[in-house]
């Protein structure tokens, strides 16, 4: 095992409450084959070794190398060894991309709204995706997405504030007003100014819209949408938090799946 390999397996695993171990080791070495740590086509450590390094157990490191296998970033070739996958699968809504770019598929006819940016009280929800205590506070900033004119998506995006946003990264605090300040939505903006995130995490459920979003949406009180949560990590931690709320006027959203 390289030192570069050593020193990126060694640093703390970071997993929001209720979140298996094994899914933080995914992300870990996902993240690893995604920013060329693990070479495509290279032989992957042992699964003692990779226990050894992650601080974890090999039965943890098993379930996590499966989970990478299934989605296709690893291979097993039996009597040898596991190794990376000499191409990484194709993605679709589950790559880590801003909502105004999943919701135009190629087009430059999305507009994000800015309704609000204000600090608020950390929630059970921002708290538990965030890995945050209760006396932090949180950034929120809400926007009305539009495509052709028409509003189809409310995006409410979360980040750290103060020390709990500066420990994990002083880039992202200190770009965070600009980004929040642009005609795009916060990740968007935060990429813009060269923020690198390593990882995401995207739930997807299926809701009422509600009175409330619904006049924003120029919905019924009780029609449907899609929810969208979003959780994207810098360094293995969690830095930022959307919740998207998607109109079923905009149609569809692909998940590309491959067999390869």
């Amino acid at each position: 095992m390289t030192k570069e390999i050593e020193q990126f397996l060694g640093r703390s695993l970071t997993s929001t409450v209720g979140q298996p171990l094994r899914v933080a080791v995914y992300s870990r070495i996902a993240d690893g084959i995604r920013s060329g740590v693990f070479e495509l086509g290279s032989a992957l450590p042992r699964e003692t070794e990779l226990g050894t390094a992650l601080g974890v157990s090999r039965t943890v490191v098993r379930e996590a190398l499966m989970l990478l296998e299934e989605d296709g970033l690893i291979l097993t070739r039996r009597g040898i060894g596991r190794f990376v996958a000499d191409d990484l699968p194709r993605v679709g809504l589950e790559e880590l991309r801003p909502l105004e770019e999943a919701l135009s598929d190629g087009e430059d006819d999305v507009v994000v709204r800015a309704i609000s940016f204000d600090l608020q009280s950390t929630t059970d929800f921002t708290s538990s995706k965030l890995a945050l205590d209760a006396a932090a506070n949180t950034w929120f900033r809400e926007a009305v997405v539009e495509r052709h004119g028409e509003p189809v998506a409310i995006l409410q995006e979360h980040l750290p504030a103060g020390r709990y946003l500066s420990d994990i990264s002083p880039t992202i605090a200190d770009g965070l007003e600009a980004a929040a300040a642009s005609s795009s939505s916060v990740l968007a903006a935060l990429r813009e100014q060269g923020v690198v995130f390593d990882s995401a995490v995207c739930e997807i459920t299926v809701n009422v819209v509600g009175s409330s979003r619904g006049e924003l949406l120029g919905l019924g009180a009780s029609d449907p949408v899609l929810i969208l949560t979003q959780t994207v990590t810098t360094g293995g931690v969690p830095v930022y938090l959307a919740k998207c709320i998607v109109s079923s006027r905009v149609g569809h959203l692909s998940v590309v799946q491959t067999t390869s």
